[in-house]
């Protein structure tokens, strides 16, 4: 019985006023609460793949969403795969990109989190020796969580914004690497079959170079060179096959393919070099404005600014709660009142936490002039590489190449003519070989270079707590390179 009794009077008027209380806290706290948003964030990933590369970003969530990713990945591999379409597969079908995507529900969930208060406390305390009995109960809230409950929302605001440039970053570093990996792959192709031909034709001038031997019309030497020639090409197309079957699968890695996807079809050749030079003006100023990571360096200086606040705030004391108590001893009535509790300082009196956080702050700030140095510095050096990787093309494209084609036909008419032997001609076959493999080089050089011109204008990846530079590919791709 006596149970009983203490159960009705607990569920009696006190329990009524901490109804009420709950009631007044909780329309009060619910008011200012941050709730989750309809595209969690990853809408501005959307826009910064839209605006940047003209591609869709898509996550996979579910069954559905998996299987439409699925279905475009089928139709885009139906067809010779362009350096656009491969960007497109990557973005969608990335297995790292599709991860990356999760940082901003955890980003979120902390935002939200810090828009809600704690938990009240609730102690409930109930004695009894000799037939009497002494009841207690108190509720208490954590005032302190109510009061920087604003700042602490802003900074995790903060934080959600350094997430979404961290994950649109990494957006357009695939974008990036998928794109490299595209040249590569196709100018490691390129080079296969032009080296495959090469070894036709070295093998045919060795079993030619051993027959003249034989009629003694060639002598011992010059055999022996032609068939080195031929061993060292042999050699050397091995060589490249591995490269190529190398740069293809991290191609598919790059694209999230497996199984019958990888057997994806690669144009024949590189895009031919642009006629003019492009050119790029106010780069500096436009590193500054685009550069995601310099974005991302502000936003965390200001988060760090807010944090400093919030340590100042809370220096002296950062527990502080407060609620309604009652008592009760048999036979008197209950007895109603409150209950504070706050921790006292008097041996932290926060000062080394005010010092660490002014620290950390001070640094974000010479952080952020590194990143503004850097930022200038990078885009510089990536353009100097762009223009001297198309000069050297070019080069190889209106003289080196040109002339060799016409040494070779000026050579064929004199070997017709009798004027020279087989054996120049042959080593004038051997020169072109060089020529035509380096002019590969400096076409793929170039295209590399843009890419990675267009990494210094977006800056490198960030990770989502990281302070250091963030990625990536931002200016728009090279039309020449969606389709050869």
């Amino acid at each position: 019985m006596a149970g009983d009794r203490g159960r009705n009077e607990f569920n009696g008027r006190p329990v009524a006023g901490i109804v009420v209380v709950l009631a007044l806290v909780s329309a009060g706290v619910l008011d200012g609460c941050a709730t989750f948003s309809r595209d969690g964030g990853f809408g501005a990933v959307e826009q910064v793949a839209r605006e940047r590369l003209n591609k869709d970003a898509k996550r996979q969530r579910d069954d559905g969403e998996r299987e439409s990713v699925r279905s475009a990945v089928k139709k885009i591999l139906a067809s010779p795969l362009a350096a656009d379409n491969a960007v497109q597969v990557a973005l969608l079908n990335n297995p790292g990109l599709q991860a990356t995507y999760a940082e901003l529900g955890i980003a979120e969930a902390d935002l939200v989190q810090a828009g809600r208060m704690t938990n009240p406390h609730f102690a409930y305390l109930r004695t009894s020796a000799g037939g009497e009995r002494k009841l207690e109960w108190a509720l208490t809230f954590p005032i302190i969580d109510l009061l920087t409950m604003p700042l602490r929302t802003r900074i995790e605001g903060r934080r959600f914004e350094q997430v979404k440039l961290a994950v649109a970053g990494q957006v357009l570093s695939v974008a990036t690497e998928t794109r490299k990996a595209w040249i590569d792959a196709v100018a490691a192709e390129e080079r296969v079959r032009y080296l495959g031909q090469v070894k036709a034709a070295a093998e045919a001038s060795a079993e030619l170079a051993s027959r003249m031997e034989g009629a003694g019309n060639f002598s011992r030497l010059n055999r022996m060179r032609e068939e080195v020639f031929y061993a060292e090409t042999v050699a050397r197309l091995a060589r490249t096959r591995q490269g190529a079957v190398a740069a293809r699968e991290r191609l598919a890695r790059l694209m999230g393919l497996s199984g019958d996807d990888v057997a994806f079809h690669l144009p024949e050749r590189l895009p031919d070099l642009p006629a003019d030079k492009p050119e790029f003006r106010d780069i500096e100023a436009r590193a500054m404005t685009e550069r995601l990571d310099v974005r991302a360096a502000a936003l965390e200086t200001e988060g760090l600014a807010g944090s400093l606040g919030l340590t100042r705030a809370t220096r002296f004391i950062n527990v502080l709660e407060l609620g309604p108590a009652a008592t009760k001893e048999d036979p008197e009535p209950w007895k109603r009142g409150f209950e504070v509790s706050l921790q006292l300082p008097i041996f932290d009196w926060g000062g080394a936490r005010v010092a660490r956080a002014e620290a950390i702050y001070l640094q974000a700030l010479h952080r952020v002039a590194e990143t503004a140095v850097n930022a200038r510095s990078e885009v510089r050096e990536a353009y100097s590489a762009y223009h001297t990787a198309y000069d050297a093309a070019k080069r190889y494209r209106d003289e080196i190449v040109p002339l060799r084609k016409k040494i070779a036909e000026e050579n064929m008419l004199r070997y017709n003519g009798m004027l020279i032997s087989v054996f120049e001609l042959l080593a004038d076959a051997r020169e072109q070989v060089a020529t035509v493999s380096a002019y590969i080089d400096a076409l793929r050089g170039f295209w590399i270079s843009e890419s990675e011109l267009q990494t210094a204008f977006n800056g490198p990846f960030v990770g989502r707590r990281g302070s250091a530079p963030m990625v990536s590919g931002g200016v728009a791709p090279n039309p020449a390179l969606a389709g050869h």
